[in-house]
């Protein structure tokens, strides 16, 4: 254990005494954000603050993370360090969509393929389990795990959008996956758990509102595409709901995703188009303040932790279930009372109201 905190102390400390100098790199070589009319901010802002969390990883890494014993560390370690550089790119240049997807797809084919990261065992419930490590389902872990991989590092890249906002869920979803490393007995996967969550505290000092510097694309893709390989790592062969389970860690980034693209069916346009109705967007509409916006998420993301580590020690089926049904609901409704899809789009809502009119309205005939 003392390890785990050696680890998490020395990429905090790395980070936090790095943040600064790379502040002054991202402004010397123009690597900054200018304000526009879907940001919040209204000043220019140096990006590029991901390095700063990438230098406090890989250093620490290497000091405490014993990844020879498991390549897939390896592994992710490269293709981290692939999508950090794409990130830089896109802090600077600004890639067009289509060179940021490849860049995504050749980091995660590097941890898949040589190094073999993928899907592993689905226990599922009184019916045997699915094994993707053998036979033709071996071949269809690899597209699966590729889209896992680069689907959330993308929604983790759409929750960027307030100060602190992306770092802090990044930190909940890394220490929920750690105390259930720990819970699994994986110390492998815990210390690379701790280390990563030691940068991004590191970094976040300087990121949380009112913030000095963004963590931009180098951040963004990089701490997305860790959180993800990492869930693959850690619950490849766990429980029946080892398949859940990842989803719930992740709950945040990939319910606002999954909306943003409702929302955009909904409203008939495209599925890649910007707009301002994300999950802060809309609790800064709701009258929240810009830090009392991202503590809410903050709070929102400890719950989706909560629920996953609960869900990884609960056997009983019925129960998973409940616990699922009920969780699926409280997200609907959410979702339908902050407005994620649009202000009209609340079928629950309205049903609810319609039948409340219609109660009242007999009671007025009698």
């Amino acid at each position: 254990m003392s390890n785990l905190i050696y680890g998490l102390v020395t990429a905090m400390m790395i980070a936090f005494i790095a943040t600064p100098y790379v502040k002054k790199l991202a402004e010397k070589i123009g690597a900054v954000d200018a304000p526009n009319q879907r940001k919040v901010h209204t000043r220019i802002m140096p990006r590029l603050g991901g390095l700063a969390i990438y230098i406090g990883y890989v250093v620490s890494f290497f000091l405490f993370v014993p990844f020879t014993s498991k390549p897939e560390m390896l592994g992710i370690l490269i293709g981290g360090t692939i999508i950090m550089l794409v990130g830089m790119l896109d802090d600077k240049m600004q890639l067009s969509p289509k060179w940021k997807l490849l860049g995504q797809l050749i980091a995660t084919a590097v941890v898949v393929i040589p190094f073999g990261l993928k899907v592993g065992i689905v226990n599922l419930p009184y019916s045997g389990y699915i094994d993707f490590t053998s036979g033709w389902l071996f071949w269809l872990a690899i597209p699966i795990t590729m889209v896992w991989i680069v689907g959330v590092t993308n929604a983790i890249n759409l929750i960027d959008g307030l100060d602190g906002l992306s770092a802090g869920v990044s930190a909940i979803a890394t220490a929920t996956m750690a105390i259930m490393a720990i819970q699994m007995n994986d110390m492998i996967v815990a210390s690379y758990c701790f280390v990563l969550l030691g940068a991004i505290i590191g970094f976040l000092y300087f990121n949380f509102h009112p913030a000095s510097i963004f963590m931009g694309d180098t951040g963004s893709l990089f701490l997305g595409f860790n959180l993800a390989a990492l869930s693959i790592m850690g619950f490849k062969e766990a429980v029946f709901v080892s398949f859940i389970i990842p989803i719930v860690v992740l709950g945040v980034p990939l319910w606002d995703t999954f909306f943003a693209i409702v929302r955009r069916i909904v409203n008939k346009k495209p599925i890649s188009s910007p707009d301002k109705g994300h999950l802060h967007h809309c609790l800064l509409k709701m009258g929240l303040s810009h830090r009392a916006t991202v503590i809410t998420i903050y709070l929102i993301s400890i719950f989706f932790g909560t629920i996953a580590i609960v869900l990884s020690k609960t056997s009983g089926l019925w129960t998973t279930i409940i616990l699922i049904v009920a969780l699926l609901f409280i997200i609907h409704m959410a979702t339908e009372v902050i407005g994620l899809v649009s202000r009209r789009h609340r079928p629950l809502i309205n049903a609810y109201r319609k039948l409340k009119l219609k109660y009242y309205e007999t009671r007025r005939s009698h």
